[in-house]
């Protein structure tokens, strides 16, 4: 059953299908269009070294590449950081990459910075980042080795080589934030913003 009050669904700025399921257990009736943007590109180019700060910047970024091409519809970006202190990581290139990252995060608490912003018509209408504190098990090279053969190449997917609604979950001890900032989408302030649009029947 949908929700949606708008005789033109949403724009997700994604291909991400852990976003396109919490839009569509949400009710959001929407397309995926994926953005075309150098990610780390802009981000060289912005400066910007507080992760937050970036995860907003892309979010807004992907938002107006696609709202560009759809003229007249609402479009979400989104857009995800993660930070172990002053350190930021990428998604990683291959298995030996995302090893390392497992290595460096192992037993550590690292930040998850999720950005989302709507646009439309070039016009910025909503933005909001939220953070989740995830603490990792002290893992050792005979674990990250068996998850890594056990996720395959999902792992080069998601920045910190892991996904937490599958097997990434093993790979922690405690988590501080609500599920949707973790797997990329600030869902509770988006719904907030299209319910006092009138977008939403509930």
């Amino acid at each position: 059953m949908t929700l949606w009050r708008a005789d033109h669904p949403l724009i997700l700025a994604s291909q991400s299908a852990s976003r396109q399921a919490l839009l569509r257990n949400a009710g959001i009736a929407f397309e995926a269009i994926p953005a075309d943007l150098d990610e780390r590109g802009i981000q060289q180019l912005s400066g910007l070294t507080a992760p937050q700060e970036i995860a907003a910047l892309l979010a807004r970024e992907k938002a107006f590449d696609v709202a560009r091409r759809h003229p007249g519809r609402l479009v979400i970006g989104a857009d995800q950081t993660l930070a172990l202190g002053e350190r930021l990581f990428n998604k990683p290139a291959g298995r030996g990459d995302a090893a390392l990252q497992l290595r460096a995060l192992s037993g550590q608490t690292h930040a998850l910075f999720s950005a989302v912003a709507v646009a439309c018509d070039g016009e910025l209408l909503f933005s909001d980042v939220a953070v989740a504190r995830l603490t990792m098990r002290a893992l050792s090279d005979d674990d990250i080795s068996a998850y890594l053969d056990a996720a395959g190449a999902a792992v080069t997917t998601t920045v910190g080589a892991y996904q937490l609604e599958g097997l990434g979950i093993h790979l922690f001890e405690r988590i501080d934030g609500d599920h949707f900032t973790i797997l990329g989408l600030p869902l509770l302030p988006l719904l907030g913003y299209l319910r006092r649009r009138g977008l939403l029947a509930l």
